[in-house]
């Protein structure tokens, strides 16, 4: 059964927990969705994970519209969440509708995302009216690093906090179907969600949240340079990935692959003719 926003919606009612992991490709898609993740999300951390940048801001529309595209063809039960990048919303309430049209039309998302809290309520306002699902996002918002002076936990002062609170109810009230709680105190993003009516999906932010996201390369210990708080590790794909390749490497060079259960045949007389 297809995952949708009213599925969503049901699951914070019974207080069935929910799943999302981010997913760039179509081949890891499949093996999600076989899974059973209701939500995958083609965040513009790509551009960390998969583009090699030092941050999200470099991420372009057409990045995001490449990467989606090959989500939504490889998830079929999930629903599909793309972000909005850095500059695509910020500059014009016009230019966020545009650039959402194009990640629901180009890229086959079912709902986009977009940071911060009450000074993108019109813009959500206006992406809703065009028949589009918003999931919010607030707290830690990697789009604005250069504004936080780096990745920093948000929220721990009384004012940041009521700050929060406060933007959660605009952007639900704006329209937002979902939102996305990053970087902020457990019993902070615990007062969100029961203050809220739509389903709140934590990222470092406890385990109160109706769901939660993990970068899916995090969660598989395929970045050993950096592991945030927040996440564990469920398995240690990167060293299975490492020996992998260094056998692979090993067999190549002594002529012990392919063996000849890896090669195609032929009859010796048709080589023999050949050769004269």
């Amino acid at each position: 059964m297809k995952t949708t926003i009213a599925t969503l919606k049901k699951m914070k009612e019974e207080q069935t927990k929910i799943t999302m992991l981010t997913c760039y490709d179509y081949s890891t898609a499949k093996l999600m969705d076989e899974a059973g993740i209701e939500i995958l999300l083609i965040g513009d951390s790509l551009g960390n994970t998969i583009l090699g940048y030092e941050d999200t801001l470099p991420v372009t529309m057409e990045d995001m519209i490449h990467h989606t595209a090959a989500v939504s063809r490889g998830a079929k039960n999930a629903l599909i969440i793309a972000d909005m990048p850095f500059m695509s919303y910020q500059t014009s309430v016009y230019d966020a509708v545009k650039n959402a049209g194009r990640l629901i039309k180009e890229g086959r998302a079912n709902v986009v995302k977009l940071e911060g809290g009450a000074r993108v309520c019109e813009q959500i306002e206006a992406i809703t009216k065009a028949d589009i699902p918003v999931c919010a996002h607030i707290g830690l918002t990697p789009q604005s690093v250069n504004a936080f002076g780096g990745m920093r936990v948000q929220g721990k002062s009384e004012e940041a906090a009521r700050e929060l609170l406060e933007d959660a109810k605009r952007v639900e009230s704006a329209g937002a179907s979902l939102l996305v709680l990053e970087g902020i105190p457990a019993k902070l993003a615990a007062l969100i969600t029961e203050s809220v009516s739509i389903p709140t999906i934590g990222i470092g932010a406890g385990a109160n949240c109706d769901g939660q996201v993990l970068v899916y390369q995090d969660m598989l210990g395929m970045f050993h340079d950096f592991v945030p708080k927040f996440v564990k590790q469920f398995a240690n794909v990167g060293d299975v990935m490492t020996q992998a390749f260094a056998d692979y490497m090993k067999e190549v060079k002594e002529g012990t692959f392919p063996a000849p259960e890896h090669t195609y045949k032929i009859d010796d007389e048709i080589i023999e003719r050949l050769k004269c």
